[in-house]
């Protein structure tokens, strides 16, 4: 939970700068889509959603690489109307791409998507095996 405040803490502190944590996404354009993200812990796993409005399942795409959770997406839409000698046609594409690492206690093997109402949740379970993140360092006397 320490982890999670800590990275939440430094979101806040890189706001407008280029970020060093797990929401630190990469180089991105002001004009880019970013997807909103969230990461909760529930105790016995991490779950983590995102916010894709628009877009269904087969745009989307999750990997896991070493560690790092990639997430990308492709929306292609075109439109036309022909009313009374007026045309009207647009078209609309857009993509993203997000890499998140992941907290050294998830169990790689374990982890599951789903897709709903334009919310991508995945969920990244913990491996009990893994020892404790952190630990005291008695100071003795020299």
């Amino acid at each position: 939970m320490d982890w999670l405040r800590g990275e939440i803490d430094r979101l806040f502190e890189d706001f407008g700068r280029p970020a060093s944590s797990i929401f630190s996404f990469g180089n991105r354009s002001p004009t880019a889509p970013v997807p909103a993200v969230e990461m909760v812990d529930d105790g016995k796993a991490y779950r983590l959603t995102v916010e894709l409005p628009g877009l269904s399942e087969e745009d989307i795409a999750v990997n896991i690489t070493e560690g790092v959770l990639d997430i990308s997406g492709e929306k292609k839409e075109e439109t036309e109307r022909k009313d009374e000698g007026y045309l009207y046609s647009e078209r609309r594409y857009g993509s993203f791409h997000r890499q998140i690492s992941l907290p050294s206690d998830v169990d790689q093997n374990e982890i599951t998507a789903g897709f709903k109402d334009g919310v991508l949740t995945v969920t990244l379970a913990k491996d009990e095996n893994v020892p404790a993140r952190s630990r005291k360092i008695e100071i003795g006397k020299d």
